[in-house]
Parts: C-alpha cells; sequence; structure tokens
C-alpha cells in the first residue's frame, strides 16, 4: 500500500490541471486529475481520496454539485474549491455546501499546499480514535484492542484488524462502509480472498458484539457493511 496522501484533483483546464497535478506530485503526494465533474465522482466512488481539489465551473456536474453529492456518503474529507469568480454569494455557498476552503484564480502552488496541508492535520486529529468508545452496552477500547459489556470484569479481546475494522465501521455507523474502500485500507487490495477473509471477521465481530441486541452489523450487498446502534 501507498503512504502518499490520494488527492483528487477536478479541473477542467488541462493545461492548469496538469501544472496542479506535477506540482503536488513533486511534493509527494498522488493525485488523479478529473477533467469533469461525472468523471470526478465515479474516481472518488472507486479511489477514495484523502482530499477533494475541486474547480466550481465544471462541464457534466459543477463542483458544488459534485460536492452536494459527496457530502451525503462522507462529512470529514477535506474540500478545497478553486474557482475564477469573486462573487461573495459564491463563497457563501461553497461553505454552505460543506467545503473547507477557498482558492481563487490565480492562486501560488505553495498557497494551496499549506492549506491541503492544514486540512489534513485537522483531518488526521480529528480522526484519532478516542480512549473509550460507547457502542451500545458496551465500552470499546481500540488503543487496548477491547469490548466491555456492560460492568463486566474480563473484557472481550480483539486482534488488531477486528479494532481497526470495528473503528472504521463505529466512524460510518449509521451509514455504509464502503466494501472496496476498506479491504484496500486494511488488506491492501479487495481481491476475492481478502475479501472472504473480512466476511469472517465481520463474523467475529457480531459473535463478540450479540450481548446487546440493538447492536447491528449489516450486510448491504454489492457496496458493504453498516453499524447500527
Amino acid at each position: 500500500m501507498s503512504d502518499k496522501i490520494s488527492i483528487l484533483l477536478a479541473e477542467d483546464e488541462p493545461a492548469l490541471g496538469m501544472i496542479i497535478k506535477e506540482s503536488l506530485e513533486t511534493r509527494d503526494f498522488d493525485v488523479t486529475h478529473c477533467l469533469d465533474g461525472e468523471e470526478a465522482y465515479k474516481v472518488y466512488k472507486k479511489n477514495k481520496p484523502q482530499l477533494l481539489v475541486l474547480d466550481v465551473m465544471m462541464p457534466k456536474k459543477d463542483g458544488f454539485t459534485l460536492a452536494k453529492e459527496i457530502r451525503q456518503e462522507d462529512a470529514r474529507i477535506p474540500i478545497i474549491f478553486l474557482t475564477a469568480k469573486s462573487q461573495t454569494q459564491d463563497v457563501v455557498e461553497g461553505f454552505s455546501i460543506g467545503c473547507n476552503d477557498y482558492l481563487k484564480k490565480p492562486f501560488s502552488m505553495e498557497e494551496l499546499i499549506v492549506r491541503m496541508n492544514a486540512l489534513l492535520e485537522r483531518t488526521s486529529l480529528q480522526n484519532q480514535p478516542q480512549e473509550e468508545i460507547i457502542l451500545g452496552d458496551y465500552t470499546f477500547n481500540f488503543h487496548k484492542q477491547t469490548l466491555n459489556y456492560l460492568n463486566a470484569e474480563k473484557p472481550i479481546s480483539l486482534t488488531h484488524r477486528e479494532a481497526h475494522l470495528l473503528f472504521h465501521l463505529y466512524k460510518s455507523k449509521n451509514e455504509v462502509l464502503d466494501r472496496s474502500y476498506i479491504l484496500k485500507k486494511l488488506w491492501g487490495n479487495d481481491d476475492f480472498f481478502n475479501a472472504r477473509s473480512m466476511d469472517v471477521f465481520i463474523t467475529k465481530l457480531r459473535k463478540k458484539l450479540n450481548q446487546d441486541d440493538t447492536i447491528k452489523i449489516i450486510n448491504i450487498r454489492g457496496f458493504g457493511y453498516k453499524l447500527i446502534f
């Protein structure tokens, strides 16, 4: 698995897009460049990047529409809008949709990179597991890799992968955790054998959580899993 930060860049000006892509890649980012909003949405669904840089004015699907669709699936991913517009209402609309930052063209690459790094650092801090997470009648300690049911004296031990899988399910609670995304993140790729392995881990987690019948890990066929409680 690559340790590089994955970036989705949606910019319909090929020359500008190439300049941004190459500049970011020299800073060791992994960048996928798309020329329109429809292509960008498909790439987002497939790759689950860590940060989005979106031009506002694009063919087929503009940046605002694209961001709205992505925000319905992921409330946390950092989004930076690029725009030639300077009207206040466009800035207001961008932030109301859920963008994290806004850059007006022309801009310097150094400014873009500083803003990207600031957002990535903030997101990383927000995504750090809490010491203890309440899951219904259970207390989940990610760092100790344990589950405690109510006031039971003996905790339930979790493996490293079980703890990480449960944490990602918790982060996406009541939403679908994309099957391909979590396979690539925890197993390295989403091939058939890893998918079967993950199914086994899901079964083990269900058994370890079965003392609280309000907690369910549901299989959403063709998409992934959903933790509800």
